[in-house]
């Protein structure tokens, strides 16, 4: 399969590029050509160099509220569609609703043509399947939303305590960056006219002053370079694993990362299994959905025991990667036959003990970060007058 880009009219004569995935550009063409469209180009999307945008989370779930809001009504889903991708203001996510209502046009079912889209949610798609296979697309749709909405306040809650720590570092650095770049350059003009002999710790500074003026601009080359190189290593399989296993291992902040992801893990599950999805699908779809590859990694191990006719609770258990409470309240929810319940509360647990531990761990950081923010400025305020002061502490006449 591939990724095509198609230019073509439809029956009103407007002319729209789509991006589309087909086994050829044939079959695209034929699949439009069948529909009703006039084709003017195929072209693959590879060679044209365009990359993949993401639709934001808001206005994913403004769509998804709106579109369940007119199934209720008793409008069809195909309807729903052209009438929403009319309405959308977003004019990457308009074209990819008019592809997916022209794929619902040519009988691929709901959950196929937004699969078929790339860039969304797992979880999403999956939860769409389970129910077209049910019948029950406008309750399972309506959990999907009741999970996002709850998702979305969280990340939400998450960022805002993360804002201000993030705002003081930055300012530690750029308040450094400007007193060794501009204001110890001064000094140094200032003391080489004076001619006097200055201590060692002025004079480290001043050396660092003048390279930084030299060097500086090579350094902040040589640093994005290693940032984006950084970055692109991080995207891979390796790259991501390791950077995900010293995360864990951090202290304070390892076991926040770690029973977030195991509090999206249980509420993700959840929702599936609450859609009528079996456990094993629905543990796979959840691994794919979390960010923590040592989490995923764990899942994906306990789907083959599960497979194996074991309970979920001792699978996990297995790959020593969930804490035990999580662990015990799933052993309760399956004994009791309310497993998707009590992942509920197993998600909503954590993410409560989350917020708990990160606001406790930033209200830690930020006297620290403001207290190195006050031993450097003052360091280098000393190094840059202690010259000075040694001057006026000379006695006259000498």
């Amino acid at each position: 399969m591939a990724e095509f880009v198609i230019k073509l009219a439809d029956e009103r004569g407007r002319v729209q590029e789509q991006s589309h995935i087909a086994a050829t550009a044939e079959e695209l063409r034929a699949r439009f050509t069948q529909a009703g469209y006039y084709v003017y180009s195929v072209k693959a999307k590879s060679a044209l160099g365009s990359g993949k945008k993401k639709v934001k989370q808001e206005t994913f779930l403004v769509f998804n509220q709106q579109f369940l809001t007119l199934i209720k009504a008793g409008l069809p889903i195909l309807g729903s569609l052209e009438l929403l991708a009319k309405r959308q203001k977003d004019p990457y996510f308009r074209a990819e609703l008019e592809d997916v209502a022209a794929r619902v046009k040519t009988g691929e079912s709901f959950s196929q043509a937004f699969e078929a889209q790339g860039g969304y949610p797992v979880v999403y798609t999956t939860t769409l399947l389970a129910g077209e296979r049910s019948g029950n697309l406008e309750e399972v749709l309506q959990r999907f939303l009741d999970f996002q909405r709850v998702s979305l306040t969280f990340r939400k809650k998450l960022k805002a305590s993360l804002i201000y720590p993030a705002l003081l570092i930055v300012m530690v650095i750029g308040l450094f960056i400007f007193l060794i770049s501009f204001v110890v350059p001064r000094f140094a003009q200032l003391y080489e006219q004076m001619g006097t002999k200055l201590p060692a710790m002025t004079m480290f500074l001043l050396d660092l002053g003048h390279k930084a003026q030299s060097y500086g601009l090579y350094a902040l080359v040589v640093v994005g370079a290693l940032g984006f190189l950084g970055y692109r290593w991080a995207k891979t399989e390796a790259g991501a694993t390791l950077i995900d296993k010293i995360r864990i291992r951090l202290p304070v902040f390892g076991s926040v990362w770690l029973k977030y992801q195991v509090g999206l893990f249980s509420r993700t599950l959840s929702t599936l299994l609450t859609g009528g999805l079996p456990l094993v699908p629905s543990l796979d779809t959840a691994a794919r959905s979390i960010g923590s590859k040592q989490v995923s990694l764990a899942v994906y191990r306990s789907v083959e025991t599960v497979r194996e006719g074991k309970g979920l609770s001792p699978s996990l258990q297995a790959t020593k990667v969930f804490p035990d409470l999580a662990i015990e309240m799933i052993e309760v929810g399956e004994s009791t036959g309310a497993l998707p319940q009590m992942l509920n509360s197993v998600a909503e647990f954590f993410e409560e003990d989350v917020q708990t531990n990160l606001t406790a761990a930033m209200s830690l950081i930020e006297p620290v970060i403001l207290v190195v923010m006050g031993v450097v400025v003052v360091t280098i305020l000393i190094a840059l007058y202690l010259p000075i002061f040694s001057l006026g502490a000379v006695p006259a006449g000498q």
